[in-house]
């Protein structure tokens, strides 16, 4: 806990803080607004791997990908992917620093609230498992292995639930340090 707490403490200046998100928040609208549009308009509609919160199967997968087609795939591949290679690491760091910062505000942070800060690191690892399973399929499609596709939709799933977990527990913290600060003003104005 002691490594945790130093490392997370060593990178939550505001400064750094507000630039990891500024960062992690262009790249993810790129990947809303450019890259992820230009796959899916090979895909019929359906939706991508990456964009899947509760799952997907086998039958899933092959009807995206014969969907997509060859140009698609190979958009998904070259275009999609390449920039969620990063997004993991600057999400799991943005994001870990953020609520590291909001925790030392609540004077939470020397406390198990710093695991907390895990999540979601754990959803990058998530999210780098779940490209490099992708990125297995879309190479071998058509052959498709069925403990590829099941391994890459655990973490597919492990990805979106640990995502809530840390915007529900941003939520709590945010709101504890609102009430926080708001007693702090009301008790300043009754002295």
């Amino acid at each position: 806990m002691k490594q945790l707490t130093k490392f997370i403490e060593r990178n939550i200046s505001g400064k750094k803080v507000l630039g990891l998100f500024i960062l992690t928040n262009v790249v993810y609208v790129l990947m809303l607004t450019v890259t992820i549009p230009r796959t899916m308009s090979h895909s019929n509609e359906l939706k991508l791997l990456d964009m899947m919160p509760t799952g997907y199967d086998m039958n899933y997968v092959r009807e995206l990908f014969n969907s997509l087609g060859e140009i698609g795939r190979g958009t998904y591949l070259t275009n999609q992917i390449p920039l969620d290679m990063i997004y993991p690491l600057l999400f799991g760091l943005s994001y870990c620093f953020l609520l590291g910062y909001f925790l030392k505000k609540l004077n939470k942070l020397n406390s198990p609230y710093i695991f907390l800060c895990l999540i979601p690191i754990i959803a990058g690892i998530a999210d780098y498992l779940e490209n490099f399973g992708i990125i297995t399929m879309l190479k071998n499609y058509p052959e498709l292995k069925e403990t590829t596709v099941y391994a890459t939709n655990i973490f597919s799933v492990i990805k979106s639930i640990s995502t809530s977990i840390f915007f529900i527990a941003l939520i709590v913290v945010l709101i504890t340090l609102g009430i926080k600060v708001l007693n702090r003003k009301t008790s300043a104005n009754n002295v």
